[in-house]
Parts: C-alpha cells; structure tokens; sequence
C-alpha cells in the first residue's frame, strides 16, 4: 500500500509525499516512462542522479514480451529485471488495448485483440490486467478502462464510462496483493459527463485517482479546461494523476490545478527525433546553425550532457550521423529538464509562491 500526505498547499496546487514500499515521492512528479521494461537510453543509475524517484512500466507490452508469468519466474518483480530499486506505476494496457482499432474486439468480460507483435490471439480483463500488474510487483497499479475515441457522442460516452465503472469495481475485488490501486475518471471534454464519473468513480475506494482520456487528440483549450475543473474536485487526500501529458505548460497548468502525477513519453521520444527542451524554449538540434555552436544545450542545466562538455555542435554531429549516443545524451538533457521543472515547481509551491511557476514556461506557447 502506500501512504498519501499534503505537505503545503498554495491556491490549488499541492506539495506533498506519497510512501511507497520501494522508496518516498515528493510530489508533484513526473514520470519516465519504461514502456518495455527500460527507460530508453538511460541506466537506473543515471536516472537516479537526474532526480527520478517514480518510473512506468507498460502492461500491455510486457505482458506480449517477455511475458509477465517469465518476469515473476525469473526476476520475482519488475524492479529486480530492470535493476531498478524505486517505486514503479504500472498502467491497466487498456489504452494501448483500445488503440488497436480493428485489431481488437470488445464485450463486457474484456477485451479480445490481436498481438502487434505476432497477430496472436490475446484476452484482457479488469481481473487479468490486475494479475498482470500483481505479477510485475508494482507498487501502484492502474484501474483497466475504456479509452473511448474521440469525438463521440453524450450517449456513447456514457455507456464507455458506465462500462469503466463496472470494470474498475471488478479490478478492485480482483487485487489480492497489497499494491496501491488508482481508479481512472473518463468523460471526454464533457465537464458535466467528467463531473458524473468523478461522482462514481470516486465513491470507490481506490488509492489514487487519475484522469485519463485527453491528450488523444482534442483542443489544448478543452484539455486545459477539464483540467482545471475536475483536478479541484478530485478526492483531496489521496494522489491525483493525469495520463500521458505533456508540454512543459501542460504540467505547470496541471499542476496548479492540483495535480501531483505525471507521465508521458514527450521528453524521451522527442529526444530520440532530436527536440531539445531548455529554460529558453525548445529547438531541434539536427538544424545547421548548431554545427558549430560550442555551447552546451543550456548553461544553467545540471545534467550529465551539458556539464560534461558535450556541445551543441558535437550533439550535432552525433544526431545526423544517427549514432546511439545522440539518442542518449538528448534523453538524459531532456529528463533533467522534466525532473527540474516539476521540483522547481514543488519548490515554489513549498515557498507559498506557486503562480510564480508560470515564468519557468514562459518560453513555452500552448
């Protein structure tokens, strides 16, 4: 299980600590994301000294490969395959379930899908998605929902969130370990329908509670809009955490709205597509004018990449001559650059001046 406590608050925003049984989060955090059991490019060591306390693993592709019952048998958890010895957050793999489109077939018991991988034949349930998870030792696991796409009407919506509760309800009666479990507010861009699942979601007693279903797609003014409506009325003396967002903006908006979790794959993907986030703004370091700019990445950055002599010239270089280590550094620049702005934020928040992190994305548009 874990243990939530609110340390300071200023306005919406929280700062606070959330005890787990591999370590202590402060929050607000984010989160890199393991998605096949690794952190791309960068070693539990190194994620360690960026300031990473909490990482993902991704349900649906570990149980594909190498197989949860392979991790159980031979790691005994997830944490001991990867060499990671933090807390872990497992997602349910209803998103990536339902992002199959044609490839998937969905009834009350569950979810029937083909493999990517192989085209196999595979089921998930609320039960099986928690066995997986349990399987895996996470420390907090995800409630399994219907990530319906969008736009659709009130009334499909509607009957995808009542499904999800029923779901939810299940994943709760199925947990036979002691893993923390978030349930998961869908709705859309509806406020009302995200007010009625919040209502239903919320009577049940999870751990945490999470928005999930934006940043598939949908106006910034209307994500932005959810946000800052429903966050505020989230259970206040448990975790809050929104899925898979985002910019820089996207967190400090999030994060005055009361959020205190996050994840999304932004910082590391783009690192491998060669964007760079920086206190000034991002830039894309494949372009001609750094081929011979001997400065770092950012002066006022800590990480590995740009106090250990590594220009934006040389990073140049390594990107359009497709070497591995360009990948790397960019990855290791960008997390910093994630893990500072939300312990900065933190900070300020602790200070009693949280409007104030509004200037650290100022660089940053919608």
């Amino acid at each position: 299980m874990i243990r939530f406590t609110v340390e300071k608050t200023c306005g919406n925003a929280r700062a606070g600590l959330i005890e787990t049984p591999h370590g202590t989060v402060h929050t607000p955090i984010f989160m890199p994301v393991g998605t096949k059991g690794s952190v791309k490019g960068v070693l539990p060591d190194q994620l360690r000294a960026l300031g990473a306390e909490i990482i993902l693993g991704n349900t649906y592709h570990l149980m594909l490969r190498p197989g949860h019952e392979l991790i159980r048998e031979t790691f005994g958890t997830l944490h001991r395959m990867m060499g990671w010895d933090g807390p872990i957050l497992t997602d349910s793999g209803g998103f990536q379930v339902f992002s199959l489109g044609p490839l998937r077939k969905m009834t009350e018991e569950g979810v029937e899908f083909r493999s990517h991988l192989d085209g196999s034949k595979e089921f998930l349930s609320p039960e099986r998605s928690i066995e997986i998870q349990e399987a895996l030792g996470a420390d907090i696991m995800m409630a399994f929902d219907e990530c319906p796409a969008l736009p659709c009407t009130d009334d499909e919506m509607r009957a995808s969130m009542e499904r999800t509760t029923r779901w939810e309800a299940r994943c709760l009666a199925a947990r036979k370990s002691d893993a923390a479990l978030f349930g998961i507010v869908q709705g859309g861009v509806s406020e009302t329908l995200r007010r009625e699942h919040l209502a239903a979601i919320a009577a049940l007693p999870f751990d945490g509670y999470a928005l999930g279903g934006l940043s598939v797609g949908e106006e910034k003014d209307d994500m932005y809009r959810i946000i800052q409506s429903i966050a505020p009325l989230m259970p206040a003396d448990k975790p809050r955490y929104l899925m898979g967002v985002g910019t820089p903006r996207d967190l400090v908006t999030a994060i005055l709205s009361g959020v205190d979790m996050f994840d999304c794959v932004m910082p590391t993907r783009n690192a491998r597509n060669g964007q760079l986030f920086t206190r000034d703004g991002s830039f894309n370091i494949k372009r001609k004018e750094f081929e011979r700019d001997t400065r770092p990445v950012d002066e006022r950055c800590s990480c590995a990449a740009c106090r250990g002599g590594f220009t934006r010239a040389y990073l140049n270089h390594l990107y359009r001559s497709g070497e591995i280590l360009a990948a790397v550094l960019n990855t290791i620049h960008n997390l910093q650059f994630y893990l500072d702005l939300v312990k900065e934020t933190r900070r300020l928040i602790l200070d009693g001046r949280a409007d104030d992190a509004w200037s650290l994305v100022a660089p940053y548009d919608r």
